[in-house]
């Protein structure tokens, strides 16, 4: 007997989007082609990057509630977002929303630190590391002293993504991560392994992997891990089955 209660069934994951027009690429939250399982999204309108990542997100947390709230109906067991800056209502989603939340790649910092060596640690890129505050570090749990370097100086990533341009050039946003990233290392000897907090990040992942030498963590790894909790993966049992005998 099968048990119902869903409108649809087989997408354990929602996430959650800006209100935002620029293109995204394979490898972005953002373009379902980067999911090796399917997902369902819900834009939050008039949640734009600029009052995200520059403004108060808190402010629009009743906004992002009521979205992650048709996500779930609609079949959803857990809900993510396509910014790290949404650690802010962390906290309210998962109140709200009654299933798991993981609002951000940020929260898998402490994690993460947990894995290295003594003498090394985590370190950050981030699309605007003038914004990225103490209290939306707290909220994911990260030390305040962890490394943080951004891309807010680089030829056009922050600019284009937080202006919501409707023509980026993905070459030079690929060379401003690795700049980022070689400024991170450089600036701090001990940095172990690196986590791209803006969701925009993951196509650039494997190139600062190589540039860097370090491991890379960023929200594709953070749903991929969130994802095989809400849907585990079947196994063989190894418990011989006779009706199976003549296959």
């Amino acid at each position: 007997m099968q048990q119902g209660g869903k409108a649809v069934y087989g997408a354990s994951v929602g996430i959650l989007m800006l209100d935002t027009r620029f293109p995204r690429i394979p490898g972005d939250i953002g373009n379902a082609l980067t999911w090796p399982f399917p997902v369902h999204y819900r834009v939050v309108r008039g949640a734009t990057p600029e009052k995200v990542v520059r403004g108060d997100a808190s402010r629009l947390a009743d906004e992002f509630i009521a979205a992650g709230r048709d996500l779930v109906a609609m079949g959803c067991d857990g809900i993510t977002t396509n910014c790290g800056f949404l650690t802010l209502i962390q906290d309210r989603l998962r109140t709200a929303l009654g299933v798991p939340v993981a609002t951000s790649s940020l929260m898998q910092v402490p994690m993460v630190q947990a894995l290295l060596p003594p003498g090394r640690r985590v370190g950050i890129l981030t699309i605007s590391a003038g914004t990225l505050s103490a209290p939306h570090l707290a909220a994911a749990g990260v030390d305040p002293d962890t490394p943080i370097v951004g891309t807010d100086g680089g030829r056009c990533f922050s600019a284009a993504i937080l202006g919501d341009a409707t023509e980026i050039d993905f070459d030079a946003c690929r060379l401003d991560l690795l700049d980022a990233a070689a400024d991170l290392v450089r600036r701090h000897r001990d940095v172990g392994a690196i986590v791209l907090e803006c969701t925009n990040m993951v196509p650039y992942a494997r190139d600062i992997r190589k540039a860097t030498g370090l491991a890379v963590f960023s929200i594709y790894s953070f749903v991929s891990w969130f994802q095989s909790g809400l849907m585990p993966r079947g196994f063989p049992t190894g418990i011989h089955d006779p009706r199976l005998d003549h296959t």
